[in-house]
């Protein structure tokens, strides 16, 4: 006979295995009591060491341009990215669709289009800079 001590569920059982011959029956033995084990002192835990939250990140001041004239098209972005290239200049006449900037998100170039035909305006980004949903890139007169 060969004694184990197995673990169930956290309840510890002192069991005893009989070996036997193949193809010779085994005797059916009593189903084993379980036997309290005493565990040995768990140490305490180490005091937790506070953790200090790291500084909240300083955003970017807005870029401020100047309010766009009454009556002219308003180009904004239509989602969150970094201006990749800025394809039009000031006093440029473009017609609707014509691509104006690319913006990057995604690992995507997104080709940003005139909305209607115009002359450009203003342009109120530079290459490099990043913008949020509905930042204002370009107006037309």
């Amino acid at each position: 006979m060969k004694r184990f001590q197995v673990t169930v569920n956290g309840t510890a059982y002192d069991v005893q295995v009989e070996e036997v011959a193949s193809g010779v029956p085994a005797p059916v033995a009593p189903a084993p009591v379980p036997v309290p084990v005493v565990a040995a002192p768990v140490a305490p835990a180490p005091a937790p060491v506070p953790v200090v939250p790291p500084p909240a990140p300083v955003a970017p001041a807005p870029v401020t341009a100047p309010t766009p004239a009454a009556g002219s098209a308003q180009v904004t972005s239509p989602m969150p990215g970094s201006i990749w290239e800025v394809r039009c200049s000031v006093g440029q006449a473009v017609n609707r669709g014509d691509v104006l900037i690319i913006l990057e998100a995604m690992k995507m170039e997104n080709e940003i289009v005139a909305s209607s035909e115009g002359t450009v305006a203003g342009i109120h980004v530079a290459k490099g800079d990043t913008v949020e949903t509905g930042t204002l890139l370009v107006s037309l007169s």
